[in-house]
Protein backbone atom coordinates (compact mmCIF):
# COMPACT_ATOMS: atom_id res chain seq x y z
CA UNK A 1 0.00 0.00 0.00
CA UNK A 2 3.00 2.61 1.02
CA UNK A 3 4.22 1.63 -2.66
CA UNK A 4 1.37 2.76 -4.48
CA UNK A 5 0.72 5.68 -2.63
CA UNK A 6 4.43 6.84 -3.10
CA UNK A 7 4.08 5.96 -7.10
CA UNK A 8 0.70 7.96 -7.41
CA UNK A 9 2.70 10.62 -5.59
CA UNK A 10 5.38 10.50 -7.82
CA UNK A 11 2.98 10.84 -10.84
CA UNK A 12 1.41 14.03 -9.44
CA UNK A 13 4.98 15.38 -8.93
CA UNK A 14 6.12 15.03 -12.64
CA UNK A 15 3.03 16.08 -13.65
CA UNK A 16 2.74 19.30 -11.83
CA UNK A 17 5.95 20.32 -13.30
CA UNK A 18 4.32 21.41 -16.72
CA UNK A 19 2.51 23.85 -13.54
CA UNK A 20 6.15 25.27 -13.35
CA UNK A 21 6.72 25.17 -16.67
CA UNK A 22 3.66 27.41 -17.53
CA UNK A 23 4.77 29.75 -14.64
CA UNK A 24 7.91 29.66 -15.49
CA UNK A 25 7.43 31.21 -19.79
CA UNK A 26 8.52 28.05 -21.18
CA UNK A 27 5.02 27.08 -22.00
CA UNK A 28 2.76 30.28 -23.04
CA UNK A 29 -0.44 30.38 -21.07
CA UNK A 30 -2.80 30.41 -23.63
CA UNK A 31 -1.72 27.32 -26.12
CA UNK A 32 -4.05 24.53 -24.88
CA UNK A 33 -2.30 21.90 -26.92
CA UNK A 34 0.76 22.67 -25.67
CA UNK A 35 0.02 22.82 -22.47
CA UNK A 36 -1.99 18.97 -22.67
CA UNK A 37 1.01 17.91 -24.75
CA UNK A 38 3.19 18.15 -21.83
CA UNK A 39 0.71 17.24 -19.21
CA UNK A 40 0.97 13.90 -21.03
CA UNK A 41 4.10 13.61 -22.01
CA UNK A 42 4.90 14.13 -17.91
CA UNK A 43 2.40 11.85 -16.88
CA UNK A 44 3.75 8.86 -19.70
CA UNK A 45 7.15 9.66 -18.21
CA UNK A 46 6.43 8.80 -15.01
CA UNK A 47 4.66 5.60 -16.16
CA UNK A 48 7.45 4.65 -18.07
CA UNK A 49 9.76 4.95 -15.17
CA UNK A 50 7.32 3.03 -12.56
CA UNK A 51 7.32 0.45 -15.41
CA UNK A 52 10.76 -0.41 -15.14
CA UNK A 53 11.11 -0.19 -11.67
CA UNK A 54 8.07 -2.65 -11.37
CA UNK A 55 10.25 -4.77 -14.44
CA UNK A 56 13.16 -5.33 -11.81
CA UNK A 57 11.76 -7.23 -9.05
CA UNK A 58 14.92 -8.54 -7.34
CA UNK A 59 16.95 -5.67 -6.75
CA UNK A 60 20.21 -6.20 -4.70
CA UNK A 61 20.66 -3.74 -1.88
CA UNK A 62 24.49 -4.14 -2.27
CA UNK A 63 24.64 -2.68 -5.76
CA UNK A 64 22.18 -0.36 -5.38
CA UNK A 65 24.01 0.76 -1.95
CA UNK A 66 27.27 1.37 -4.16
CA UNK A 67 26.01 2.99 -6.84
CA UNK A 68 24.43 6.00 -4.71
CA UNK A 69 27.83 6.16 -2.40
CA UNK A 70 30.02 5.94 -5.82
CA UNK A 71 28.04 9.10 -7.09
CA UNK A 72 27.88 10.76 -3.83
CA UNK A 73 31.70 10.26 -3.69
CA UNK A 74 31.76 10.91 -7.00
CA UNK A 75 30.55 14.33 -7.46
CA UNK A 76 31.99 15.32 -3.94
CA UNK A 77 35.96 14.47 -5.40
CA UNK A 78 34.99 15.99 -9.08
CA UNK A 79 33.68 19.26 -7.21
CA UNK A 80 36.83 19.50 -4.78
CA UNK A 81 39.05 18.51 -8.61
CA UNK A 82 37.44 21.18 -10.86
CA UNK A 83 37.86 23.79 -7.65
CA UNK A 84 41.49 23.25 -7.71
CA UNK A 85 41.74 23.43 -11.31
CA UNK A 86 40.02 26.76 -11.74
CA UNK A 87 42.92 29.21 -11.76
CA UNK A 88 44.06 26.43 -15.07
CA UNK A 89 40.50 26.84 -16.68
CA UNK A 90 40.14 28.98 -19.76
CA UNK A 91 37.56 32.16 -19.42
CA UNK A 92 35.27 30.67 -21.57
CA UNK A 93 32.38 29.83 -19.91
CA UNK A 94 31.14 26.93 -22.09
CA UNK A 95 34.60 25.48 -22.19
CA UNK A 96 35.02 25.33 -18.60
CA UNK A 97 31.50 23.78 -18.28
CA UNK A 98 32.09 20.55 -20.12
CA UNK A 99 35.64 20.56 -18.59
CA UNK A 100 33.71 19.86 -15.57
CA UNK A 101 31.11 17.42 -16.93
CA UNK A 102 33.16 15.46 -18.61
CA UNK A 103 35.28 15.11 -15.08
CA UNK A 104 32.81 14.62 -12.79
CA UNK A 105 31.64 11.59 -15.27
CA UNK A 106 34.61 10.39 -15.57
CA UNK A 107 35.33 10.60 -11.55
CA UNK A 108 31.62 9.04 -10.84
CA UNK A 109 32.14 6.35 -12.87
CA UNK A 110 35.50 5.18 -11.51
CA UNK A 111 33.90 5.68 -8.03
CA UNK A 112 30.84 3.32 -9.00
CA UNK A 113 33.09 0.89 -10.58
CA UNK A 114 35.03 0.40 -7.62
CA UNK A 115 32.88 0.41 -5.34
CA UNK A 116 30.79 -2.47 -7.30
CA UNK A 117 33.53 -4.61 -7.45
CA UNK A 118 34.30 -4.57 -3.63
CA UNK A 119 31.14 -4.49 -3.13
CA UNK A 120 31.69 -7.50 -0.64
CA UNK A 121 34.93 -6.28 1.60
CA UNK A 122 33.99 -2.89 2.70
CA UNK A 123 31.46 -1.70 5.08
CA UNK A 124 30.16 1.81 4.93
CA UNK A 125 29.82 2.79 8.94
CA UNK A 126 28.20 6.29 10.62
CA UNK A 127 27.58 6.98 14.11
CA UNK A 128 24.83 4.21 15.24
CA UNK A 129 24.68 2.85 11.63
CA UNK A 130 26.00 0.04 9.57
CA UNK A 131 25.63 -0.37 6.18
CA UNK A 132 26.97 -3.84 5.38
CA UNK A 133 26.27 -6.57 3.10
CA UNK A 134 23.91 -9.13 4.40
CA UNK A 135 24.47 -13.09 3.33
CA UNK A 136 22.06 -15.89 4.63
CA UNK A 137 24.06 -18.02 7.25
CA UNK A 138 27.20 -17.09 9.11
CA UNK A 139 29.82 -17.95 6.79
CA UNK A 140 29.54 -18.85 2.56
CA UNK A 141 29.98 -22.19 1.04
CA UNK A 142 32.86 -22.08 -1.82
CA UNK A 143 31.95 -24.44 -4.64
CA UNK A 144 34.30 -26.28 -6.70
CA UNK A 145 34.39 -28.50 -10.26
CA UNK A 146 34.18 -31.65 -8.62
CA UNK A 147 31.21 -31.35 -6.22
CA UNK A 148 29.65 -29.37 -9.44
CA UNK A 149 29.77 -31.94 -12.17
CA UNK A 150 28.75 -34.73 -9.08
CA UNK A 151 25.49 -32.86 -8.46
CA UNK A 152 24.44 -34.15 -5.35
CA UNK A 153 25.15 -30.48 -4.35
CA UNK A 154 21.74 -29.68 -5.31
CA UNK A 155 19.73 -32.18 -3.61
CA UNK A 156 21.37 -31.19 -0.52
CA UNK A 157 20.45 -27.90 -0.91
CA UNK A 158 16.77 -28.89 -2.07
CA UNK A 159 16.93 -30.39 1.29
CA UNK A 160 17.52 -27.10 3.29
CA UNK A 161 20.74 -28.60 4.83
CA UNK A 162 22.93 -25.42 3.37
CA UNK A 163 21.19 -21.92 4.85
CA UNK A 164 24.74 -20.32 3.68
CA UNK A 165 25.26 -18.26 0.75
CA UNK A 166 26.88 -20.10 -2.10
CA UNK A 167 29.88 -18.51 -4.27
CA UNK A 168 30.44 -19.96 -7.70
CA UNK A 169 34.04 -18.81 -8.65
CA UNK A 170 34.30 -17.32 -12.45
CA UNK A 171 37.33 -19.83 -12.46
CA UNK A 172 35.87 -22.42 -11.78
CA UNK A 173 32.68 -22.18 -14.45
CA UNK A 174 36.11 -21.41 -16.86
CA UNK A 175 36.86 -25.19 -16.07
CA UNK A 176 33.60 -26.49 -16.33
CA UNK A 177 32.96 -24.67 -19.67
CA UNK A 178 36.56 -26.35 -20.71
CA UNK A 179 35.72 -29.65 -19.49
CA UNK A 180 32.40 -29.71 -21.36
CA UNK A 181 34.13 -28.48 -24.46
CA UNK A 182 36.51 -31.48 -24.58
CA UNK A 183 36.89 -34.41 -27.48
CA UNK A 184 36.57 -36.96 -24.67
CA UNK A 185 32.84 -37.89 -24.59
CA UNK A 186 32.50 -38.96 -20.67
CA UNK A 187 34.64 -35.64 -20.07
CA UNK A 188 32.27 -33.56 -21.85
CA UNK A 189 29.31 -35.32 -20.72
CA UNK A 190 30.84 -34.55 -17.07
CA UNK A 191 31.35 -31.18 -17.94
CA UNK A 192 28.01 -30.62 -19.74
CA UNK A 193 26.34 -32.03 -16.27
CA UNK A 194 28.31 -29.79 -14.06
CA UNK A 195 27.16 -26.45 -16.13
CA UNK A 196 23.35 -28.48 -15.84
CA UNK A 197 23.78 -28.13 -12.15
CA UNK A 198 24.86 -24.78 -12.27
CA UNK A 199 22.00 -23.48 -13.81
CA UNK A 200 19.51 -25.28 -11.93
CA UNK A 201 21.26 -23.54 -8.50
CA UNK A 202 21.35 -20.39 -10.33
CA UNK A 203 17.09 -20.37 -11.37
CA UNK A 204 16.41 -21.57 -7.82
CA UNK A 205 14.87 -18.76 -5.83
CA UNK A 206 15.71 -19.68 -2.77
CA UNK A 207 19.17 -20.03 -3.36
CA UNK A 208 21.50 -17.26 -3.00
CA UNK A 209 23.91 -18.20 -5.24
CA UNK A 210 26.93 -15.24 -6.16
CA UNK A 211 29.75 -15.83 -9.16
CA UNK A 212 32.96 -14.12 -8.22
CA UNK A 213 34.64 -12.89 -10.97
CA UNK A 214 36.99 -11.10 -9.61
CA UNK A 215 40.82 -11.61 -9.86
CA UNK A 216 42.35 -11.06 -6.74
CA UNK A 217 46.17 -10.56 -6.59
CA UNK A 218 47.01 -13.42 -5.20
CA UNK A 219 45.73 -15.79 -7.71
CA UNK A 220 48.73 -15.08 -9.80
CA UNK A 221 50.46 -17.84 -11.10
CA UNK A 222 48.73 -20.15 -8.71
CA UNK A 223 46.55 -23.37 -9.59
CA UNK A 224 42.69 -24.32 -9.35
CA UNK A 225 42.55 -25.81 -6.02
CA UNK A 226 45.04 -23.52 -4.24
CA UNK A 227 42.93 -20.58 -5.73
CA UNK A 228 39.72 -22.07 -4.11
CA UNK A 229 42.04 -22.40 -0.89
CA UNK A 230 43.26 -18.54 -1.21
CA UNK A 231 39.60 -17.14 -2.35
CA UNK A 232 37.63 -19.24 0.94
CA UNK A 233 40.62 -17.94 3.35
CA UNK A 234 39.53 -14.47 1.25
CA UNK A 235 36.02 -14.78 2.36
CA UNK A 236 36.26 -16.34 5.36
CA UNK A 237 33.90 -19.72 3.96
CA UNK A 238 34.31 -22.91 3.99
CA UNK A 239 35.24 -25.34 1.05
CA UNK A 240 32.34 -28.00 -0.62
CA UNK A 241 34.17 -30.46 -2.65
CA UNK A 242 34.38 -34.45 -3.46
CA UNK A 243 38.16 -34.26 -4.15
CA UNK A 244 40.32 -35.76 -1.49
CA UNK A 245 43.35 -34.15 -2.36
CA UNK A 246 41.99 -30.69 -1.97
CA UNK A 247 40.53 -31.51 1.16
CA UNK A 248 44.49 -32.37 2.82
CA UNK A 249 45.50 -29.01 1.14
CA UNK A 250 42.75 -26.92 2.48
CA UNK A 251 42.88 -28.13 5.70
CA UNK A 252 46.73 -27.71 5.46
CA UNK A 253 45.45 -24.12 5.27
CA UNK A 254 43.52 -23.86 7.97
CA UNK A 255 40.36 -23.96 5.85
CA UNK A 256 36.80 -25.52 6.72
CA UNK A 257 35.89 -28.27 4.04
CA UNK A 258 32.76 -30.04 3.87
CA UNK A 259 33.37 -32.87 1.74
CA UNK A 260 29.94 -34.40 0.59
CA UNK A 261 30.93 -37.88 0.39
CA UNK A 262 31.70 -37.99 4.26
CA UNK A 263 28.37 -36.28 4.40
CA UNK A 264 26.42 -38.84 2.33
CA UNK A 265 28.35 -41.23 4.69
CA UNK A 266 27.06 -40.04 7.97
CA UNK A 267 24.12 -40.87 6.45
CA UNK A 268 24.24 -44.37 5.64
CA UNK A 269 22.62 -47.00 8.06
CA UNK A 270 25.02 -48.28 10.33
CA UNK A 271 25.74 -52.06 11.02
CA UNK A 272 26.94 -53.34 14.28
CA UNK A 273 29.08 -56.62 14.29
CA UNK A 274 26.56 -59.46 14.60
CA UNK A 275 24.34 -57.64 12.86
CA UNK A 276 21.97 -60.01 10.18
CA UNK A 277 21.31 -58.17 6.96
CA UNK A 278 20.79 -59.69 3.60
CA UNK A 279 22.41 -58.54 0.02
CA UNK A 280 22.65 -59.89 -3.52
CA UNK A 281 26.15 -61.01 -4.53
CA UNK A 282 27.27 -60.02 -7.83
CA UNK A 283 30.50 -61.01 -8.52
CA UNK A 284 33.78 -62.83 -6.56
CA UNK A 285 35.61 -61.09 -4.37
CA UNK A 286 39.33 -60.96 -4.61
CA UNK A 287 40.26 -63.44 -2.17
CA UNK A 288 39.85 -67.49 -2.30
CA UNK A 289 35.77 -68.25 -1.02
CA UNK A 290 34.98 -64.65 -1.42
CA UNK A 291 31.77 -63.12 -2.13
CA UNK A 292 30.49 -58.95 -3.37
CA UNK A 293 27.47 -57.12 -3.07
CA UNK A 294 25.93 -54.27 -2.97
CA UNK A 295 24.01 -52.05 -0.84
CA UNK A 296 20.89 -49.88 -2.48
CA UNK A 297 23.28 -46.92 -0.99
CA UNK A 298 26.35 -48.43 -3.10
CA UNK A 299 28.11 -49.74 -0.09
CA UNK A 300 30.42 -52.63 -0.97
CA UNK A 301 29.73 -55.88 0.78
CA UNK A 302 32.13 -58.54 0.97
CA UNK A 303 31.16 -62.03 2.12
CA UNK A 304 33.30 -64.90 3.30
CA UNK A 305 32.03 -67.97 1.83
CA UNK A 306 30.24 -66.41 -0.80
CA UNK A 307 31.91 -66.87 -3.61
CA UNK A 308 29.47 -70.03 -4.21
CA UNK A 309 26.38 -68.04 -3.94
CA UNK A 310 27.15 -65.26 -6.73
CA UNK A 311 23.73 -63.90 -8.16
CA UNK A 312 21.73 -65.14 -5.32
CA UNK A 313 20.19 -63.20 -2.45
CA UNK A 314 21.87 -63.93 0.85
CA UNK A 315 21.88 -63.95 4.26
CA UNK A 316 25.16 -62.84 6.41
CA UNK A 317 26.45 -61.90 9.51
CA UNK A 318 28.46 -58.51 9.45
CA UNK A 319 31.74 -59.27 10.76
CA UNK A 320 33.09 -55.45 10.72
CA UNK A 321 32.54 -52.15 9.09
CA UNK A 322 35.41 -50.14 7.42
CA UNK A 323 34.89 -46.11 7.25
CA UNK A 324 36.98 -44.19 5.25
CA UNK A 325 36.20 -40.64 2.94
CA UNK A 326 35.91 -42.64 0.04
CA UNK A 327 33.31 -44.96 1.39
CA UNK A 328 32.23 -47.27 3.69
CA UNK A 329 32.84 -50.98 3.47
CA UNK A 330 31.48 -53.99 5.02
CA UNK A 331 32.24 -57.55 5.92
CA UNK A 332 30.17 -60.47 6.79
CA UNK A 333 30.59 -64.21 6.90
CA UNK A 334 27.84 -66.14 4.56
CA UNK A 335 24.79 -67.91 6.65
CA UNK A 336 22.23 -70.26 5.22
CA UNK A 337 19.10 -68.94 4.75
CA UNK A 338 16.21 -68.68 2.23
CA UNK A 339 16.54 -66.88 -0.94
CA UNK A 340 14.20 -63.73 -0.43
CA UNK A 341 14.28 -62.94 -4.49
CA UNK A 342 14.54 -59.04 -4.12
CA UNK A 343 17.34 -56.50 -4.34
CA UNK A 344 16.51 -55.03 -1.19
CA UNK A 345 18.88 -55.36 1.69
CA UNK A 346 16.71 -55.71 5.11
CA UNK A 347 17.75 -55.61 8.68
CA UNK A 348 16.65 -57.91 11.51
CA UNK A 349 16.68 -56.44 14.95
Amino acid sequence: MALFILRVIFIVIVASITVLLIRLGVIPPDDITLIWGSLVGMVGLAIVVISFDMAIRRKRLDIISSVYFGLIVGLFLSYVVSLGLTPLMPKDQPVESIVNLTLAAVVCYICISLLLQTRNDFRFIIPYVEFSKETKGLRPYILDTSVVIDGRIADVIDANLFDSQLVMPRFVIGELQGIADSDDRLRRSRGRRGLDVLNRLRSNPNVDLEIFDRDLPEFANQSVDLKLVTLAKHLEGKLVTNDYNLNKVARLHGVGVINLNDVANSLKPIFLPGEHIQVRLVKPGEEPGQGVGYLEDGTMVVVEGGRDHVHQQVQIAVTSVLQTSAGRMIFGRFEAGPETGTNTPSRED
